[in-house]
């Protein structure tokens, strides 16, 4: 018999990134395609979903090949990406107009309709979660009260990696995971909520019919198989949003689970066996189902490494930041006056404050290069501890996986593990969002009984940063200090 790979997907942003995993949980080959995003408008967002089938079927036509290089051939296929997106096609399956994408910040007005006119109690006991203009139903209310005649051809509405599974299978499908960040799902009954759909003038039949992340909800159809050079009957997932996806790749499913991720943007991430009834905190963290068929919560600060390659890139002129780091001394961290607030893009996750920005304080004439360096990079530590603290009322969090760019620093995971007060590790295979989903296609196709198991079978820890008493309780002071300065600068940014 031919050796068995899955291919999973990560449909970003900017670009998609496809992995050939074989059964041994080893990438045996990658593909990356690139493709634009366009501004129509200040703070607008969008993509032509026409460019992410073009992007991903290319990729996949390269790792169908290599797979028959090495003997095998493709056994299923998962997805993972960008979550809240809003596609829109019409009544012959073609897309209506650009995706708005998950970064657009055009439907305030209509968060705000919904938040408090609506009713944040109404949404969290619906939902489980608030309206954020990330989210996909304050986008498709921006449409009607814009676009009515866009908004009347809609015949599907389907979240961005949705309409790859039906570019490859012809079929409408979501998973739960991806569906929470809509703001029509009922998170805690893994159903869409009939009283979000009525309020947004749609019914379910427009919407994909939802299953489970591993789920198999088809085969590649035989005319997109034949034109990639894929066998007939390849099997596809539901697959995941990319959070979610993320986290079955570093092994992030049993209850209490956490995986912190120092990208772009920062996230912690924490699995649970059980809903939050009515959100958690007013809805300062997503309550989301999870991957493995059960739930998760989510905080995410908008700013995470990007403040580190914003200072380092932007106004020290050095893109070498491993140089930059090395200048600071074990006797530095925890200590001294200066802080930095990590808000350049606002905030989001623990303070949803759009006007919010970043800030230096503390500065004194004696404030060293090394010293800045560092409070950009305790800034962002004591940020995720405020949104892990609120996920630490649910339950415990007694260890966390660090991933992302920002992990790739030993001083950055350090100060994280002393931060937290609690082990962090960094998982060997850091692949993203692409990996979990071969893991979610590797399930289906019947390699694994259950996420939890192809999680835990191909997730390996690659190091371990534990805190240590003195510094923690240096960064516990520091910490409590923190605190104070949002509170006493917010005014400021009206």
């Amino acid at each position: 018999m031919a050796n068995k790979f899955y291919i999973g997907i990560d449909l970003g942003t900017s670009a998609c990134k496809l992995l050939l995993v074989g059964a041994d949980g080893e990438a045996a080959a990658s593909a990356v395609r690139e493709y634009p995003v366009s501004f129509p408008e200040n703070g607008w967002s969008e993509q032509r979903p026409e460019d992410w089938k073009a992007a991903v079927f290319d990729g996949i036509a390269e790792l169908a090949a290599a797979a028959k290089r090495r003997g095998g051939k493709v056994a299923s296929i998962g997805v993972g990406g960008q979550m809240h997106g809003l596609v829109m096609l019409d009544g012959a399956g073609d897309v209506i107009r650009p995706a708005i994408l998950w970064n657009d910040g055009r439907s305030a007005r209509e968060c705000e309709y919904l938040n408090h006119e609506v009713g944040s109690d109404f949404l969290l006991s619906h939902t489980a979660n608030i309206a954020f203009t990330g989210f996909t139903a304050p986008k498709l209310l921006w449409v009607r009260e814009h676009e009515p005649e866009n908004f009347a051809r809609a015949k599907k509405i389907l979240l961005p990696k949705d309409y790859i599974v039906y570019a490859l299978t012809g079929g409408f499908f979501t998973d739960a995971s991806d569906a929470s960040g809509t703001l029509w799902y009922d998170v805690e009954r893994r159903r869409w909520s009939p009283e979000m759909l009525s309020l947004c003038g749609i019914d379910e039949g427009m919407l994909p019919r939802v299953c489970e992340s591993s789920d198999v909800v088809g085969e590649v159809s035989a005319s997109v198989a034949d034109a990639l050079g894929l066998p007939r009957g390849v099997l596809v997932v539901a697959g995941a949003g990319d959070n979610a996806a993320a986290a079955v790749g570093t092994g992030t499913v049993g209850d209490g689970a956490c995986s912190i991720s120092l990208g772009t943007s920062g996230t912690v991430f924490v699995a649970r066996d059980k809903p939050s009834p009515g959100g958690v905190a007013g809805g300062v963290l997503h309550s989301f189902a999870h991957a493995n068929g059960r739930w998760h919560l989510l905080g995410c600060m908008l700013s995470a490494a990007s403040c580190n390659k914003w200072w380092c890139e932007t106004v020290l002129g050095t893109r070498d930041f491993a140089s930059e780091q090395a200048g600071i001394s074990d006797g530095m961290l925890g200590c001294g006056d200066v802080f930095f607030l990590p808000y350049l893009m606002g905030e989001r996750a623990p303070h949803n404050d759009p006007l919010a920005r970043g800030a230096f304080l503390g500065l004194g004439m004696g404030t060293t290069r090394a010293e800045l360096v560092l409070a950009v990079l305790e800034g962002v530590a004591f940020s995720l501890r405020e949104i892990t603290d609120i996920a630490r009322r649910q339950g415990d969090i007694t260890r966390a996986a660090l991933c992302g760019g920002g992990a790739k620093s030993p001083l950055w995971c350090r100060i994280m593990a002393n931060v937290l007060g609690i082990e962090v590790f960094r998982p060997e295979k850091e692949e993203g969002p692409a990996y979990g989903a071969a893991i979610l296609a590797a399930v289906g196709a019947g390699e694994f009984a259950t996420v939890d198991e192809g999680a835990n079978a191909f997730a390996s820890v690659k190091d371990v940063f534990t805190p240590s008493p003195d510094l923690a309780s240096r960064y516990a002071e520091k910490y409590a200090r923190f605190l104070t300065l949002y509170p006493t600068v917010k005014g400021l940014w009206m």
